[in-house]
């Protein structure tokens, strides 16, 4: 049985999935924020698995060196690529269109608190799930993410304060590759990203995945890594009343429909 939070009645823990569609780094970072603030005070009493697709965007993780960043800003710009700086681990990233973004916004003392345990929890939810999709997906000794072979398939940043954590996990779906030849991704030099797209199709798969369907696979296996019980919620029932966020920014639709439903 995975190590998970267990409660006084012998029941799994809740797992709390949002799915919020498309919405902006910016907002996504700061509504992360809030949640592990009201999760660290107690406000939030259950972990959160906050799903979201992002519109192209670079992040710059806390190692991040500035070579590793191969576009000019006026490229970025003329892509309409954003930039950010961040507090997570690691080093630079895209996010955009086709990638399933996952932020945990866990108490690690529910669980275990060790951080490098975290970090193989995470990996073993995404190689569990991509079971689903017919991909052996491994770790590779000495970086962190999950890999097919020599190819990159999902990358891996968090941070933590009190033993909460935010940030995590980025899978490429349906991603467009090509963004990621404007950076050094995660600062490994020569790596090739790929996504289930085209691992499905390299092994003659002829429907295409959607991120709906492999959110969803996402969320149960992440659930039973954790010893969880996910329960999808949204986000208006989960963020405290009087938790600080930006209220104008709201999330948009899917193009395929609504992401992460729990199985």
């Amino acid at each position: 049985m995975p190590e998970g939070a267990g409660r006084d009645d012998g029941k799994a823990a809740r797992l709390l999935v949002v799915p919020l569609g498309t919405l902006p780094y910016a907002a996504a970072l700061d509504l992360q924020r809030a949640i592990a603030r009201a999760r660290i005070s107690g406000d939030i009493d259950d972990d959160v698995l906050l799903l979201v697709e992002h519109p192209p965007v670079v992040t710059l993780g806390r190692s991040s060196k500035d070579a590793h960043l191969v576009a000019s800003d006026a490229l970025l710009e003329a892509r309409g690529v954003e930039r950010f700086e961040v507090d997570r681990g690691g080093d630079v990233t895209f996010h955009g269109p086709g990638q399933l973004v996952g932020y945990p916004i866990l108490d690690l003392k529910r669980h275990k608190q060790d951080l490098h345990w975290y970090l193989r929890q995470l990996e073993e939810s995404l190689i569990v799930a991509l079971r689903d999709f017919g991909i052996t997906a491994t770790r590779n000794a000495g970086y962190t993410g999950v890999w097919v072979d020599d190819r990159k398939l999902a990358s891996i940043g968090v941070h933590a304060r009190d033993w909460v954590t935010w940030h995590g996990f980025a899978l490429n779906v349906s991603t467009d590759l090509s963004y990621f030849d404007l950076i050094v991704p995660c600062g490994i030099q020569g790596v090739d990203m790929t996504s289930v797209a085209r691992e499905v199709a390299s092994r003659g798969g002829a429907t295409p995945p959607v991120i709906q369907g492999v959110a969803d696979a996402v969320v149960q296996a992440f659930a039973h890594c954790f010893g969880l019980e996910a329960v999808r919620e949204t986000l208006e029932s989960v963020l405290p009343p009087h938790a600080e966020w930006w209220p104008t920014q709201r999330a948009e639709p899917l193009r395929d429909g609504s992401m992460g439903s729990v199985p």
